[in-house]
């Protein structure tokens, strides 16, 4: 098999260390070489350690499409379903650019399950996906037929968490 050919990667599920995985994968990624495009959906807050990290790295590119502020599920803001549908344009042109190895669209399965985004944009954009390009999907609820088309797909699966003690978001571990 060829290595050079992109493959379609879901880390999804309600554990923690989808985007953290993703991370990885762009790091091991860009250590070899290979050039990684990074789209976060749903998040515009400027503290994630990422971003620091990521902007002294050559090889990596992040773009954030969202507000500092969390998305209402049950009565997203028009804002922030026109965010998203510019993340989901953004990446489409991003993956069908080839100029990247590697894309990951963070929390884009987040994004389609709470109706930002729909269904036959985001088949469309993985069916037009250059087969060199490899993809990462993160975020929870990843769509069976996401799921259908990935050849890989991960599950994060919570057994236990500081949460559950009262511990608040730390930073440089969860953000």
């Amino acid at each position: 098999m060829d290595s050079r050919k992109g493959l379609i990667q879901v880390y999804t599920g309600h554990g923690k260390g989808k985007t953290t995985a993703a991370l990885g994968q762009a790091m091991r990624a860009a250590g070899q070489g290979l050039k990684v495009y990074m789209v976060q959906f749903m998040k515009g807050w400027p503290y994630y350690g990422e971003l620091d990290t990521v902007a002294h790295h050559p090889n990596i590119t992040l773009k954030q499409f969202g507000r500092p502020d969390y998305v209402n599920k049950e009565h997203p803001e028009p804002v922030d379903i026109r965010m998203a549908q510019e993340a989901l344009t953004h990446s489409a042109e991003i993956v069908k650019s080839g100029q990247y190895d590697l894309v990951i669209l963070d929390e884009i399965n987040v994004a389609l399950e709470w109706n930002l985004i729909q269904l036959d944009d985001v088949i469309s954009l993985l069916e037009a996906k250059p087969e060199e390009v490899e993809l990462i999907l993160t975020g929870r609820y990843a769509h069976p037929e996401v799921i259908a088309r990935a050849d890989l797909a991960t599950e994060m699966r919570e057994i236990k968490h500081p949460y559950q003690k009262g511990i608040v978001s730390r930073r440089g571990i969860e953000y």
